[in-house]
């Protein structure tokens, strides 16, 4: 029986480089797939414009360079250094931006269902409250909540159980709304108010540099005590 051998330097080169590369940790593919994802856009955050204007630094400015919600989640650091996205840390601060969306993590009213027009009406509501193990609880105990729904729709106890509340709103008192960007509704009490979008809603401010901030402190410092000491001999 005769046995065939394969000439491997034979093969053309691509090939070659092909079988020689070892495959690519199944780990790191799955989380490269989650880096390149498109998220779904939301009602409060319907597109790149809204988005841009959302995140603050006035990157709002560049809309018109990011027009869709597709280039705005697939653009690289280079694509968008060439767009004229400048300087670096912006750039950083959108990509940032951009994988907290891709997780679901938004800043106010970015978990809103109901928004027309760029504004989004909240109400209180009163809901059963959950009854925790070993706990005893009336059958009637209820908990006031701040939910999103659309306004002039009259409130059924059998569609409350289904909603959650809004993040980062609570009930203060008797019946009022308070949280970053409410508005309460004239006439209601506090009890029903409105969001809309607005610039710089989601914006992390930059902290203030200590002596030009921690790479250059050391050396900033040391050139104001040398010319201290050349001040006090001269």
């Amino acid at each position: 029986m005769k046995h065939t051998t394969v000439r491997i330097h034979s093969l053309p080169q691509s090939l070659l480089n092909c079988l020689c590369q070892p495959p690519a940790p199944v780990r790191h593919i799955q989380r490269q797939l989650c880096t390149n994802r498109i998220p779904s856009p939301t009602p409060f955050v319907p597109d790149s414009k809204t988005f841009l204007e959302l995140i603050g630094r006035n990157l709002s400015q560049h809309a018109t360079k990011i027009p869709t919600w597709e280039s705005l989640f697939s653009l690289s650091s280079l694509q968008l250094r060439k767009l004229g996205v400048e300087p670096a840390r912006t750039r950083r601060y959108l990509l940032w931006w951009r994988d907290k969306f891709r997780k679901g993590e938004y800043g106010i009213g970015g978990d809103l269902q109901y928004v027309k027009d760029s504004v989004a009406h909240v109400r209180i509501v009163e809901v059963p409250r959950e009854r925790a193990a070993n706990t005893l609880m009336g059958p009637d105990a209820i908990k006031k909540v701040v939910v999103n729904l659309p306004p002039d729709v009259p409130v059924q106890e059998s569609k409350l159980r289904g909603l959650e509340p809004v993040n980062g709103l609570k009930v203060q008192g008797a019946h009022t709304i308070v949280g970053p960007y409410v508005r309460p509704v004239k006439e209601t009490g506090g009890s029903v108010a409105t969001i809309k979008v607005q610039e710089g809603m989601w914006e992390q401010r930059r902290g203030h540099k200590v002596d030009g901030g921690e790479r250059r402190k050391v050396q900033v410092r040391r050139k104001r005590k040398l010319e201290e000491i050349r001040k006090s001999r001269s």
